[in-house]
């Protein structure tokens, strides 16, 4: 035996197990025994009647499958029958063939009330918009001393903006400390070490969503209950012994993982590293959302098709609807071995093992019950339960789960147009929140300098937090404005229509840079020393000494 070769095999299996969670290491935060997080058997049963009303979802093994395996047939049955009349969908080769979808055209007069907004909407800057609602909200009372002691700095409000400012706009205490008078830069850095922490952060988000539900304007963009997640590319120093490289992106840096609403706010945010697997945290907004705006229908890129994923979303009462693409990698599963369809029957590649579901179902609501009570990620469970575990037989029971809620939406996914506009417009709101949110961070570009991993996830809390606010400020301004043009005679443009193609992204009147002063009243002193003159050249005569020896 070659003794390289069978380490290479050994700590290639020891990955593999510590991954999917096989192995662990004891007293790890991240490869630990998870089982040690669930809660007691005593605790299930005490609790499970009422979570399983309360998501949905029937507490007895055999009313679950029978009402799943019921739903799954009844889905597949109606595409069937109605995919004669389906001109947006081709099977070719056992693979179905989604033809793309035509852009709908915008709803008149929507362009018309945005030119009419923009034009009431008058400059402010950043810092400005920050301090207003301050002044509305008090959102700095969230931040003090980690000890948790009084606070002795002086003038702690404006400290707090400040930092935020510093921080969230990517400018760093040393351009801060040039830009803003009166403040050094050791006093946002110490503010930001001993003041400042991700929960904290997250404190002070949930107070900012909690004030932007109460508006009424969202009404007319959603009601709040579904939201659309999404990474981003946040670029770091490859310096930094932290940082990996992103291949899909491309670059060195790490991912802003965030959770939209549809009613365009940020609900969650969180810091990735490149090699992780985005849809692993698409569920952790369950434990760490705690503002009023609880969706319970998730969208997301393809990142999200993953069966454990469906399975645990299942479970936790969350409808997951992600965009789907590689369909050749996508398989789905008949609710009986034995059932056939006249259209779509070569879609399907094998049967859901119904008695595996209904065998492990206490352990499966086991965990769904310990990540509600806070006890256990989301993304915790998910990266052991999402890495094809052989040994596992949660994974097995969770993959089965899965693979029926996986199958029933992707068929109504082919079989409704609708739907698909639905995610696709879900997912349009988290690629412009990412694009105002590295609008918002203009000063690094979106490049992150601290070298440490949770300065790192502060950064990125900070600049959601800065997102938000002017997300808030401009949502206030808006209605104002609104008023306003109702007040002038322009009522008849404000429709519900013209309003649902508004949103709150607008940042023409938002000033990122300051104010500059042009003055050339004033001119400086003279220099203290007199130009020297250029002499002309002269023309070299033929009797220079190399004009001789030439």
């Amino acid at each position: 035996m070659d003794r390289r070769h069978f380490e290479v095999c050994l700590f290639t299996q020891v990955v593999n197990d510590l991954k999917s969670g096989d192995l662990c290491i004891p007293g790890s935060d991240e490869y630990g025994d998870y089982r040690d997080q669930l809660i007691t058997w005593e605790e299930y049963h005490r609790d499970i009647e009422g979570y399983a009303e309360q998501a949905g979802v029937p507490a007895v093994a055999g009313a679950f499958v029978a009402a799943l395996k019921a739903r799954l047939a009844e889905t597949a049955d109606r595409i069937d029958r109605a995919f004669p009349d389906n001109e947006h969908v081709e099977i070719v080769n056992g693979e179905p063939v989604v033809k793309r979808l035509r852009a709908q055209d915008a709803v008149d007069g929507t362009a018309f009330l945005e030119r009419l907004l923009k034009a009431r909407l008058a400059p402010v800057g950043v810092l400005e918009a920050l301090v207003d609602i301050e002044h509305w909200l008090g959102w700095t009372r969230h931040f003090g001393p980690v000890s948790g002691l009084e606070t002795k700095l002086d003038r702690p409000r404006e400290r707090y903006v400040a930092t935020t400012f510093c921080y969230g706009c990517g400018l760093g205490p040393s351009q801060a400390a040039r830009s803003l008078k009166g403040l050094d830069r050791r006093h946002v850095a110490f503010v930001n070490q001993r003041h400042v922490t991700e929960e904290i952060l997250d404190d002070a988000i949930a107070g900012v969503i909690d004030a932007y539900a109460q508006v009424g304007l969202l009404r007319y963009w959603g009601d709040g209950s579904s939201a659309s997640a999404d990474g981003m590319k946040w670029g770091v120093h490859p310096e930094s012994l932290k940082s990996s490289y992103h291949i899909r992106y491309g670059g060195y840096g790490g991912i802003g993982y965030y959770l939209v609403s549809d009613t365009y706010i940020a609900l969650f945010s969180r810091f990735l590293a490149c090699g992780a697997y985005e849809g692993h945290s698409i569920l952790d907004f369950v434990a760490e959302n705690r503002s009023l705006l609880q969706p319970h229908t998730v969208h997301s890129d393809s990142h999200g098709q993953s069966a454990p994923i469906f399975g645990l979303a299942h479970l936790l009462g969350i409808e997951l609807m992600p965009r789907i693409r590689g369909w050749q990698d996508l398989h789905l599963f008949r609710p009986d071995a034995g059932t056939r369809y006249a259209h779509i029957d070569s879609l399907f590649t094998g049967a859901i093992d119904w008695p595996q579901i209904e065998a492990h179902l206490p352990d499966m609501l086991r965990v769904a019950l310990s990540v509600h009570a806070g006890r256990l990620l989301p993304s915790a469970i998910l990266r052991r339960l999402a890495t094809y575990s052989r040994k596992n037989r949660l994974y097995f029971a969770f993959r089965e789960l899965g693979r029926a809620i996986r199958t029933d939406f992707p068929l109504r996914y082919l079989g409704s147009i609708e739907l698909r506009r639905a995610i696709g417009a879900a997912t349009n709101k988290s690629e412009h929140f990412n694009r105002y949110a590295q609008w918002v961070s203009f000063g690094s570009s979106g490049l992150a300098t601290a070298a440490e991993r949770d300065e790192q996830r502060k950064m990125v809390k900070y600049n959601h937090l800065v997102a938000d606010l002017l997300i808030f400020h401009t949502v206030v301004r808006m209605a104002r404005a609104l008023d306003s043009l109702a007040a002038d005679g322009h009522g008849a443009a404000i429709t519900p229509e013209a309003l649902a193609g508004t949103s709150p992204y607008l940042n023409e009147h938002l000033n990122r840079f300051g104010s500059y002063v042009l003055d050339l009243s004033t001119p400086p002193a003279p220099l203290p020393f007199a130009l020297p003159i250029r002499p002309q050249a002269s023309r070299r005569s033929a009797t220079t000494p190399m004009a001789a020896s030439v």
